[in-house]
């Protein structure tokens, strides 16, 4: 009735599946750690410019000193 399910008398077969399955959660991990690390640093950059770009505007909005 249920032919079209495959299950290996020798259990040895599933060996390569479950080494490939584990490689492959592996290096999605690494892939993850990796895009989260960048993401952190591209906060880091932006959180930087956008300090310097506060104070550059607090800057010019300051009263000149001098001629009126």
């Amino acid at each position: 009735m249920m032919e079209f399910l495959y299950f290996p008398e020798d259990k040895s077969e599933y060996i390569p599946a479950v080494f490939m399955l584990l490689l492959f959660i592996v290096l999605a991990s690494l892939a993850m750690i990796w895009i989260i690390r960048a993401s952190q640093k591209e906060e880091k950059k932006w959180d930087k410019l956008e300090q310097t770009s506060d104070t550059m505007n607090r800057e010019d909005q300051k009263p000149r000193e001098g001629k009126s």
